[in-house]
């Protein structure tokens, strides 16, 4: 068959990103079935969660540059055959080391692809898409997580099946997006003999004060999208009796489409400005999510969310722009590593945290100090990032 080349190699680049990405939130509106069908508490529902964080890290660390060494195109086919993986072991989860399998698994195709989506996305734009193609990125990385619990949920509440057409569709989707991505040229010129080798998250010392700053935003961001992938669904049970599916998930999916129109709407901004603008933004959000949990009111949650994901979106995106802005090329690499080591390490233990401290206090009590929490890291990553830009600024 005929490569396929300018824009529809681009395109399909960009939805297998998608694709994918859609793949690791499928199950974000079935963790209550789940829960009713296995017998397990909250705190495993976060540990399943979790799970999904430790494949990403464990891919990170193993797979980050061999689409260096081996090119993008086998790594871009390999992680979206892992995603396909996963919808089968979803299909026969019967008991819980399945589902904590599935998740694995899951897990392990989004780590392949966050660096190497991202760079492929970026190298097989044609010149008049190269200056968008980090929107284009960013839209299929972050909207895909928020485009997967909307399109599960739509297909729980109309048709039957509920823990299995959704993946069955998935798999369908994603079969066709395979075949066609063994079809796009590769991106980047392969060496002859070139062996893939170990990611190594380094930070420069040049670096080591913007990337404290950047990391404990990260960090707090990618707590709350932890938390609100695992669990809002339980926040909104107790806000709203017997929520549809769509409803469940409508705070995780404000999150994380407020994160991606935050990230495009304001991708003009200075990088220094963008952070601090961000984590101001992720504070407030979380301090108004306590207060929609104390009052159980649905709208004020998802404005909450939706001021949260702008937060979380702007301060992770231009806090990474501002660490590499600090670096050597040869050192981003390492450093990009590092970041992402720091942002998936909180989507996992803070959420397990979370799910111990609701078995023995409760849920909300638990999510509002939670939120707290949370925004005392955005206010502390924006102190520190206001310090350093003035001693930056200094020299």
């Amino acid at each position: 068959m005929p490569r396929l080349t300018g824009d529809r190699a681009f395109a399909v680049v960009a939805l297998a990103f998608l694709v994918t990405m859609i793949g690791t939130t499928l199950p974000t509106p079935m963790y209550g079935i789940y829960q009713q069908r296995l017998g397990f508490s909250l705190t495993t529902v976060t540990v399943v969660f979790a799970t999904y964080a430790a494949g990403v890290l464990v891919a990170l660390l193993a797979f980050g540059r061999w689409s260096d060494a081996l090119g993008r195109r086998p790594l871009l086919v390999a992680g979206l055959a892992t995603s396909l993986a996963s919808d089968v072991v979803f299909l026969v989860a019967d008991a819980t080391w399945v589902l904590l399998l599935a998740r694995a698994v899951s897990g392990i195709s989004a780590g392949i692809y966050v660096g190497t989506a991202t760079a492929a996305v970026l190298e097989a734009a044609p010149e008049r898409w190269r200056s968008r193609a980090p929107l284009v990125a960013t839209a299929a990385n972050i909207g895909g997580l928020g485009l997967g619990p909307v399109v599960a949920a739509v297909l729980v509440d109309t048709l039957p099946w509920p823990v299995h057409l959704t993946f069955v569709v998935h798999a369908a989707i994603g079969v066709v997006v395979l075949a066609l991505l063994t079809r796009v040229p590769e991106t980047v010129e392969v060496s002859p003999g070139a062996r893939p080798r170990l990611q190594r998250p380094t930070v420069p010392s040049e670096a080591r004060t913007t990337f404290v700053g950047a990391g404990i935003a990260g960090f707090a961001g990618f707590a709350v999208c932890g938390l609100f992938t695992a669990v809002s669904p339980r926040f909104v049970a107790e806000a709203v009796d017997d929520p549809p599916a769509l409803v469940s998930v409508s705070v995780v999916a404000a999150l994380f489409g407020a994160s991606v129109l935050a990230q495009v709407a304001w991708h003009r901004l200075p990088t220094d400005t963008g952070v601090t603008r961000g984590c101001a933004l992720l504070a407030a959000g979380m301090l108004l999510f306590t207060a929609a949990l104390a009052t159980e009111d649905l709208w004020l949650m998802l404005l909450a969310a939706l001021i949260a994901g702008a937060g979380q979106g702007v301060s992770f995106s231009k806090g990474l722009a501002a660490v590499l802005g600090r670096v050597e090329p040869h050192e981003r690499a390492g450093t990009t590593s590092a970041f992402f080591v720091v942002a998936y390490v909180a989507i996992s233990v803070p959420v397990i945290g979370s799910g111990i401290a609701s078995d023995h206090w409760g849920l909300d009590p638990t999510g509002i100090a939670f939120s707290v929490a949370a925004a005392v890291l955005a206010a502390l990553a924006l102190v520190t990032l206001v310090l350093d830009q003035r001693r930056t600024a200094r020299r």
